[in-house]
């Protein structure tokens, strides 16, 4: 014999306790990751990803990221065991994954398709995979400036040195071209290029004249019809030299202004001798001297005058006497 159904109200009651009973949070899932995106800068190359917050948690979220090649459907862990990235992001406390090229790691390589995923877990709960937008290096890179720019002026040109902005690994289908924008410091904006050497001449300048410029450049990948053009270095200004016509003009200015300045002088002394010989006369002549009787007697009034002439007064020449002595002639 079967027994009773429960009642009513028995079943009800049993419904509306189940409905009423919380489920265990610890249970739901992590939200995911949001925006995440990579960096390319030169030879940079970072993944970032803004923070999973929970605010009844205290304990740290973790991420893990995963890569693939375009060729390949299979996602591999970033845990530092690739031979290619050698970069462990898998369970790390940080918000971002550096692949940048360093002596340890090549990172990714630039000719290749990269798509990245990144995900939150916590003691066991794991969020749904964030991906990234795919990449590839020489495709979506910000090139910036060249480097090592060194400028050295000529008479009518100005010799131009530059590094590229970072180094082209593995094959040459890349390849840097520049570009040089320069105006004279009150001119108007031109630009040459582009130039495929490091080592860049700026000709038919100014001599003695102020140019600005900027250099910038430019990576190339022809096969691809990729042109992704770089950031303008620094402004700096530089004066070219004098040609020889010029240090010539230079110097005839120089003797002739010499020459000018001299004579100017010259006449300037001339004019004064003239117009003020008087008081120069004055300011040459020797006075008159006091003899030196007076200049005695003034020293020692007591002494008397008349004397002190008397005895400093040439004396008398002396004449010795002759005798004239006649004697009568014989007849």
């Amino acid at each position: 014999m079967r027994p009773p159904p429960p009642p009513l109200w028995l079943l009800l009651l049993l419904h509306l306790g189940a409905a009423a009973s919380p489920a265990d949070p610890s249970e739901d899932p992590l939200p995911a990751p949001q925006n995440p995106e990579i960096w390319l800068y030169n030879a940079q190359q970072v993944l970032s990803w803004d923070p999973v917050s929970l605010s009844n948690e205290t304990r740290p979220v973790v991420y893990q990221v995963q890569f693939r090649y375009s060729t390949s459907s299979e996602w591999f862990d970033i845990d530092g065991s690739e031979s290619i990235v050698k970069v462990n992001c898998w369970g790390i406390l940080a918000t971002e994954c550096n692949f940048t090229p360093t002596g340890l790691s090549p990172g990714f390589p630039k000719y290749f398709n990269i798509s990245l995923r990144v995900r939150a877990e916590l003691a066991g709960r794991r969020s749904a995979w964030a991906p990234a937008p795919w990449f590839q290096h020489y495709r979506n890179v910000t090139v910036g400036p060249p480097e090592n720019i060194a400028v050295t002026p000529g008479e009518d040109s100005l010799f131009i040195s530059v590094s590229p902005p970072f180094n082209i690994t593995g094959s040459s289908k890349v390849t840097f071209l520049y570009y040089v924008h320069y105006r004279e410091k009150s001119g108007n904006q031109q630009v040459k290029g582009p130039f495929s050497s490091n080592l860049i001449v700026l000709t038919d300048l100014k001599p003695l004249r102020v140019y600005c410029l900027q250099v910038q450049a430019e990576l190339v990948w022809e096969s691809q019809a990729i042109s992704r053009p770089g950031r303008l270095s620094n402004e700096s200004c530089h004066e070219t030299k004098a040609d020889a016509s010029t240090r010539l003009q230079q110097e005839a200015l120089i003797a002739i202004a010499t020459f000018l300045t001299l004579v100017g002088l010259a006449g300037s002394c001339l004019y004064l001798i003239l117009r003020y010989r008087g008081l120069i006369k004055h300011w040459f002549h020797t006075p008159p001297s006091i003899p030196a009787q007076i200049e005695e007697y003034l020293k020692d009034p007591a002494q008397p005058i008349l004397e002190a002439l008397d005895d400093s007064s040439p004396k008398e020449d002396a004449w010795d006497s002759v005798s004239i002595v006649s004697f009568p002639e014989k007849e």
